[in-house]
């Protein structure tokens, strides 16, 4: 388990699923916000803790949960034509239906940036609310729904990594207890930068579209499925971590510049 979890690929794998989940984390962190101050001033900072402590343990257990599936690999029906093979199991289920939903969550989430960036926010404002247990309830359904989408990250940066899938687990639940804790301590000032950079959460965002390809290409591989005899690869993960260290790189020094720009005009 050591080994593992000091090994290049699981440490690459852990920095860069860190950081998409506190990127996910973000909206997460803004509609607890919203539900928490509608109390009173002496209760909001409990129902803050309270809502990124209840992120925690349903990610946690949406992990177990999604891991059982994923570890049935065992095709129970299998298509087999002249032009397709495929071997349908609950894994290949679930990674093709995660790919699908991480494409459409990121490409829905980027278009609503755009074009209407405040619509989630004004919906969660106009919910009333009357007390601490009413708020909890709230901050409960929100953090469902952000942890889907931060399990199948999950998945999909670590699926593969080794043959021991419980050591895969142990590895997101590290990701995602560690993300959370950042996201305690830090809230408002990653609110505060990303808010400044709207940016970095796009791109985290377009990330997610690059992982939801992996995952249904993952799918196909592990379905062992072949188009015209010819066989579907999966997609090196090595090649997704150089795409986002590479992308982050550019954004920061387009920071940089922007900044010295600023400044030069300023002067």
């Amino acid at each position: 388990m050591l080994d593992f979890l000091l090994s290049s690929d699981a440490l690459l794998a852990l920095l860069t699923l860190t950081f998409l989940e506190i990127i996910l984390g973000i909206d997460n962190i803004v509609f607890i916000s919203i539900a928490a101050n509608k109390l009173p001033e002496e209760q909001r900072s409990k129902a803050t803790n309270i809502g990124l402590i209840l992120a925690l343990v349903q990610r946690v257990i949406l992990l177990f949960f999604v891991s059982f599936l994923i570890a049935l690999s065992k095709p129970f029906y299998t298509i087999d034509t002249e032009w397709l093979h495929v071997g349908l199991s609950w894994q290949g289920i679930i990674l093709l239906l995660g790919g699908l939903f991480l494409i459409w969550k990121s490409t829905s989430e980027i278009r609503e940036k755009v074009e209407a960036p405040a619509h989630d926010e004004n919906e969660v404002k106009g919910k009333v609310i009357k007390s601490l247990g009413q708020a909890i309830v709230q901050i409960l359904i929100i953090d469902f729904i952000f942890s889907i989408d931060s399990i199948l990250t999950a998945v999909g940066m670590t699926n593969g990594l080794s043959s021991n899938s419980n050591y895969n687990l142990v590895l997101m639940i590290i990701a995602v207890v560690i993300s959370i804790f950042i996201m305690i301590v830090f809230a408002n000032k990653i609110r505060r930068f990303i808010d400044a950079n709207p940016s970095i959460q796009i791109l985290g965002l377009s990330f997610l579209i690059l992982i939801g390809f992996m995952l249904i290409t993952e799918a196909a591989h592990l379905s062992h499925v072949k188009f015209f005899g010819n066989e579907v690869g999966a997609i090196p993960k090595g090649y997704l971590y150089f795409a986002i260290a590479f992308s982050m790189l550019v954004e920061f020094i387009n920071q940089k510049v922007a900044k010295k720009s600023k400044k030069a005009k300023e002067k």
